[in-house]
């Protein structure tokens, strides 16, 4: 077992890492830029080192810099979170030559799964169902016109390097789709620095299902159900719960089976998702998160586990703890992503917290590294903290949501906090009856 990581990373999911740590005798190193002097994860680890300045260029997204880290500490292995250098497979090989470990998937996995027409492919030859679509790269409108009738309209023109919703635009016919493919290849070469883009049927009210992986590369891997993700904002996650609440425990085990055989297949290591859209009892491939999901902690609460624990016991070679026949659903949890954003337009809002109360009680759980004084740089993601609930049910989990978003007080900024409460009281939230375009849908009418 290591004896001592670094996390290359900041915010809550360095503390959710610090803390698997210390439950195993590990001890950590939290690298930071000169913004987060003063950050909680820093004041967690045993040992801190600063890495640069606030821009992420020059500290946390510097692989020299966390390299040097490593070795000033001595740090054994380094533990990427989320975001960041967790899917930089470019980071990983120069880890490997610095003989340091990266707890995650090998650098070709990362690689594979990173472009987005490699991995439809793979996943595609592995039995895994995807979204009809081109065959590799679209490179003009006129391939594009003929791949879009061949599929029809409405299509999605989709950057090959992308994520967060960048690079991606809809094209309901021919005369959208020139314009549409311009702008996406634009968009792309602009956030990057690859204008490559491929094409897809665009499914007009799809859930978004995500399946659990976990693989111990050596041939072995299982799948730990799936987490609805539905609920978001110009592509971005929202609100997560588990298990869907379309999903039955037949198609369940029939998806998540698939999914585990692929990567077992292709010996994959450590935490991963795939992601589907699901319309109409089919699910359609989208992508491979080659790393621990923000919303990772629903799955720990239905399943009870310890994602982070399992991925530092992989990496160090030791033999996966985890088994399908044991792994059995137990209730329901949801996730509530708050951020230090000001409603209705979503604007970042850093600043001092005056007063911070989490909220407790019977299955709750709140992810945050915020503390009373504490000042949230505006150099970065603006997600504050996550609170998870647990429930026999999906109707306690809700109840159990409301009533922890009342005991949270967090002063001094705005949040979206009140979203929450909004949402909680609509009839298609309390029912599960919404898909990934109802949210937006929904904030259009309200500003109407």
């Amino acid at each position: 077992m290591f004896k001592k990581i670094l996390i290359a990373n900041r915010g809550e999911i360095a503390l959710r890492v610090i803390r698997a740590c210390k439950e195993m005798g590990i001890q950590t190193v939290a690298v930071h830029s000169t913004a987060d002097t003063d950050a909680m994860h820093v004041r967690m680890a045993n040992e801190s080192i600063c890495i640069g300045p606030p821009a992420s260029a020059r500290s946390y997204l510097s692989i020299p810099a966390i390299i040097s880290a490593c070795e000033i500490t001595g740090a054994e292995a380094v533990h990427p979170g989320y975001g960041f250098l967790s899917e930089n497979d470019n980071f990983v090989d120069i880890l490997d030559d610095h003989g340091i470990k990266f707890i995650g998937p090998t650098a070709d996995h990362i690689r594979i799964m990173g472009d987005k027409i490699t991995a439809k492919d793979t996943m595609s030859k592995l039995n895994v169902p995807c979204v009809p679509g081109s065959v590799g790269q679209v490179v003009d409108t006129s391939d594009a016109k003929k791949v879009s009738e061949a599929i029809g309209y409405p299509v999605i023109i989709k950057a090959t390097a992308g994520g967060g919703g960048r690079g991606m635009k809809v094209a309901n016919n021919q005369h959208e789709l020139s314009n549409a493919f311009s702008s996406a290849r634009s968009e792309a070469k602009a956030a990057f620095g690859n204008d490559e883009v491929y094409i897809e049927k665009y499914l007009t009210t799809p859930r978004h299902i995500e399946i659990q992986v976990f693989g111990d590369g050596k041939g072995n891997a299982v799948h730990l159900g799936e987490r609805d993700c539905s609920l978001q904002r110009r592509h971005q996650k929202i609100l997560e719960e588990s298990p869907g609440p379309t999903i039955t425990n037949q198609v369940r085990e029939k998806i998540g089976k698939i999914c585990s055989d692929a990567v077992a297949s292709i010996h994959y290591a450590g935490a991963g998702t795939i992601e589907f859209l699901y319309e109409n009892n089919e699910f359609y491939f989208i992508e491979m998160n080659t790393r621990l999901q923000v919303e990772h902690p629903v799955t720990e609460a239905v399943y009870g586990v310890d994602l982070v624990r399992e991925q530092i016991r992989v990496a160090a070679g030791l033999e996966m703890s985890l088994k399908q026949n044991e792994l059995k659903p137990s209730g329901h949890a949801i996730e509530a992503r708050i951020n230090a954003e000001t409603l209705p337009n979503f604007i970042p809002s850093p600043g001092t917290i005056t007063a911070f109360h989490s909220p407790g009680g019977l299955g709750v759980r709140m992810d945050s590294h915020l503390y009373n004084g504490y000042t949230i740089p505006p150099f970065y993601d603006s997600l504050i903290g996550k609170l998870i609930v647990h429930g026999r049910d999906r109707t306690e989990a809700i109840e159990r949501l409301r009533r922890s978003l009342d005991e949270i007080i967090i002063d001094g900024i705005e949040t979206t906090t009140e979203l929450f409460n909004l949402l909680l009281n609509e009839p298609d939230i309390k029912n599960g009856d919404y898909n990934i375009h109802w949210l937006e849908e929904w904030l259009v009418k309200r500003e109407e």
